[in-house]
C-alpha cells in the first residue's frame, strides 16, 4: 500500500500543515502576486526547512526552496534540447498549492453535506475512493481535519490520523506554548513535529 500525502486544516479552513512522500508530480507554489505568509504553506523536507527560534518554519524561504528544488528536478532533459524547451520542461504541473489545498477541503465539505443531507441525520462522512486514490478524514473535538491520501487499494487510515493526533500533534503542537494553534497567520508546523509524523508515518508496516 502506498501513502501519497497528509493534510491538516483548522477551524478556519485553512491549511495549517502539509506533507507528502510518494507524490509523483512536484507541488507548485502558488503566484508570488498572491502569496500571503501564514496562509499558503508548503512545507519542504527537513533538511531545506528554515526554522525560526519557535520552530516554526520561514514561510518566505519555504517557497523560494520548493520552487528551486522542482525547477532542478524538471530541468534534466536529453542532450540537444534548447535552452528555451528545457525552460519550459522545467515548469512544474498541475494547480498551484493554494488552489489544491482549497480543492480538497471543498470536496471534504460537499461531500461531508452530501452525506448528511441523503442520510436524513449528522452521519459521519470518513473516506472515499476513485480509480486512483483514497481519501481518509479524521476531525478532532477541536475541529482540525486530518486527510490522508493513500492508494485506492488500502483499507481506513483514520486509526493512523488518530495517533497522529493523540501522538505527535497533542505532543508538538497542541502542548508547546511557542506555537500558535489558533492563528490565522501561522501554521502549526514546527520542526520536532514533522520529524515525529515522518517517523510514524515511516514506521507503519502497509508504508511502501
Amino acid at each position: 500500500m502506498t501513502i501519497y500525502s497528509l493534510y491538516i486544516f483548522d477551524r478556519h479552513c485553512e491549511c495549517v500543515y502539509y506533507q507528502d512522500w510518494h507524490r509523483t508530480r512536484p507541488v507548485r507554489a502558488p503566484p508570488q502576486t498572491s502569496f500571503k505568509p501564514g496562509v499558503h504553506r508548503l512545507p519542504p523536507p527537513p533538511s531545506t526547512t528554515s526554522s525560526q527560534p519557535n520552530g516554526n518554519v520561514n514561510r518566505e524561504s519555504i517557497f523560494s526552496e520548493n520552487a528551486a528544488a522542482a525547477a532542478n528536478r524538471n530541468s534534466l532533459v536529453s542532450n540537444g534540447t534548447s535552452t528555451s524547451q528545457s525552460q519550459k520542461l522545467s515548469l512544474p504541473k498541475g494547480l498551484p498549492f493554494d488552489e489544491e489545498a482549497k480543492l480538497v477541503y471543498g470536496v471534504i465539505l460537499s461531500l461531508r453535506n452530501m452525506v448528511k443531507k441523503l442520510s436524513g441525520r449528522d452521519e459521519a462522512f470518513t473516506s472515499y475512493s476513485t480509480s486512483s486514490y483514497k481519501l481518509h478524514l479524521f476531525e478532532t473535538p477541536t475541529n482540525y481535519k486530518f486527510i490522508l491520501l493513500s492508494d485506492p487499494s488500502s483499507d481506513s487510515l483514520r486509526f493512523v490520523l488518530r495517533q497522529l493526533y493523540v501522538g505527535p500533534f497533542l505532543e508538538y503542537v497542541i502542548r508547546n506554548p511557542l506555537v500558535k494553534v489558533d492563528s490565522r497567520e501561522e501554521g502549526v508546523d514546527n520542526d520536532q513535529f514533522r520529524a515525529a509524523v515522518d517517523r510514524h508515518m515511516k514506521g507503519l508496516s502497509m508504508f511502501n
